[in-house]
């Protein structure tokens, strides 16, 4: 790895490099960032605010076989998207892609409040995705720009916290809101809050920037497009929709290879590319991304989106009590983010921190994975809790140390390429558990399975909610909490597998101080 250097370049307003100890947060500062975590928490929100209500959503739409879709095409369009606002951020400024983002996320929900159909609710999650996507790279973005590294643990630490109290607020609120009214204003309600923040943003963030200009990558974008597309239709449709071997199956993970190795390809090639090779000759890039996919992404999405439909259909709980039966986990990964990133700060070690997270959290999705359907509601939450505590040492950690290893100047690309990455692992987990789930849930509940209980069942299976279950006769309903236990909770055993593998990976981080100044590595070919 090259040496770090202090390339020449303008500082953005508020930044003193040449001596971070004397820096300090002005008034403006807090402004910029009241409207970060606005938008983070909005982000975060809309990847869980569908957890609760979605028992009732498929059931509504009559959608059970596109479950997994309500969630993917947000996490799908949102990794795509990333690359994309880190490059132009760079270019443009990363205020005016802040802005488009935030524009984007509007539309989409209110396309998805409006839909009448599967089709077109995951229409506009995915114009949501597009949105989401960029708000949480330009945020990150921003705050890199403006805070020295070794103090930036201090100062993402508030976003990460948002990012944790999304996902408390996701799924409660849209519990509430389908209990109460409609899962419909669990999007609309975007609709004034993001224009809240998109006030607050064209009013406080006031970042000097060194503009670069760019060329559209265009056959970059279409063949990372066509892996990242073809990779997740193969993980939601396998095992499902078509057999694992299938030639369908078979054909989308061929096509996502040849994509992936055609995109690696032109990268190399460009002359100003989407995503720049250099940063996976940096060992703690690589790492650290792979820790991210693993672990933020696969493990946390897949404990946090199916978990309340398991509450609901297991312990017969309305959407808002599963909401808020996921508050502590997700009050673990609040209270863990900001603890964390103060030792950060502090000491500037980074890697103890997270291990420690690992090991806590691998210990609670080897309990969730073997209570079965007679354990109580209580320690099925409780199994939860050490999950957050995980995913709160490293949401916004794992960032800072990234940004730390590259020139200010690449900020954006680099922020953008460790959060494509750590969303085709949320995407992946979110696609292959829905799959697992939804076809082990399909075979208990056919009629030979259920016995005398499948008179109670709706004509379309399709057609199951909460609301009908709970109108069901006790047997039937066990039955049924039965089903639901047996076809989630095992899949969850295979999270032990990336707990571990994700520890492995940061015993070979490097063992070192985050910078406190200017010393960077500058991203080149």
């Amino acid at each position: 790895m090259s040496e770090k250097v202090d390339m020449d370049r303008r500082e953005p307003s508020g930044v003193d490099r040449s001596e971070p100890a004397q820096w300090r947060p002005d008034r403006n500062f807090w402004i910029v960032l009241s409207a970060l975590m606005l938008t983070m928490l909005l982000s975060s929100m809309d990847q869980t605010v569908f957890s609760s209500a979605l028992p009732t959503v498929v059931g509504e739409l009559h959608g059970l076989e596109h479950m997994a879709w309500v969630t993917t095409a947000y996490t799908l369009a949102a990794t795509i998207g990333m690359p994309l606002y880190g490059k132009f951020g760079d270019a443009i400024g990363h205020k005016r892609a802040f802005v488009v983002g935030l524009g984007l996320f509007i539309t989409g929900s209110l396309v998805a409040g409006a839909a009448q159909s599967m089709a077109m609710l995951i229409v506009g999650r995915a114009i949501q995705g597009l949105g989401g996507g960029g708000l949480m790279i330009t945020s990150f973005s921003i705050i890199g720009l403006l805070v020295p590294a070794q103090q930036r643990a201090k100062y993402s630490s508030p976003m990460g916290a948002m990012f944790g109290v999304g996902a408390v607020v996701g799924p409660l609120l849209g519990g509430w809101l389908t209990d109460a009214h409609s899962w419909r204003w669990a999007l609309w309600i975007n609709v004034p809050l993001g224009l809240i923040a998109l006030f607050a943003a064209l009013r406080g963030i006031q970042i000097k920037q060194e503009r670069q200009s760019v060329r559209v990558d265009v056959w970059g974008i279409l063949t990372m497009a066509v892996a990242v597309t073809s990779l997740i239709l193969a993980a939601s449709w396998g095992g499902g929709q078509y057999e694992w071997i299938s030639p369908q199956i078979l054909g989308l993970a061929a096509l996502s290879i040849i994509a992936w190795i055609a995109f690696v390809v032109r990268e190399h090639r460009a002359e100003d590319p989407l995503m720049s090779l250099g940063m996976f000759r940096n060992k703690t890039f690589v790492l650290t991304t792979s820790i991210a996919i693993l672990l933020v992404g696969i493990a946390n999405f897949a404990v946090v989106m199916y978990m309340p439909s398991y509450l609901q259909m297991s312990y017969g709980v309305t959407a808002m009590a599963a909401g808020l039966l996921m508050l502590p986990m997700s009050l673990g990964m609040v209270l863990t983010t900001m603890v964390s990133g103060a030792i950060i700060a502090r000491s500037g070690y980074y890697r103890g921190v997270v291990m420690t997270g690992i090991a806590i959290g691998a210990i609670g999705i080897v309990l969730l994975s073997v209570i079965g359907d007679s354990a109580s509601l209580w320690v099925a939450v409780a199994c939860t809790i050490p999950i957050g505590i995980a995913m709160g040492t490293m949401i916004q950690n794992l960032m800072v140390v990234v940004q730390d290893q590259f020139d200010l100047r690449e900020t954006g690309r680099v922020t953008s390429a460790f959060n494509f990455f750590r969303e085709i692992g949320a995407t992946l987990g979110i696609a292959l558990v829905g799959s697992l789930f939804a076809s082990r849930l399909g075979s208990y509940l056919t009629p030979g399975a259920l016995g005398d209980a499948a008179s109670f069942m709706p004509d379309d299976p399709n057609a199951l909610t909460p609301e009908l279950v709970r109108q069901m006769p006790d047997a039937a309903q066990n039955l049924i909490a039965g089903a639901y236990s047996d076809a989630l909770l095992p899949i969850y055993g295979w999270g032990v597998v990336v707990f571990i593998a994700g520890f492995v990976l940061t015993v070979l981080l490097p063992s070192k101080p985050l910078s406190s100044g200017s010393e960077t590595v500058p991203v080149q070919d």
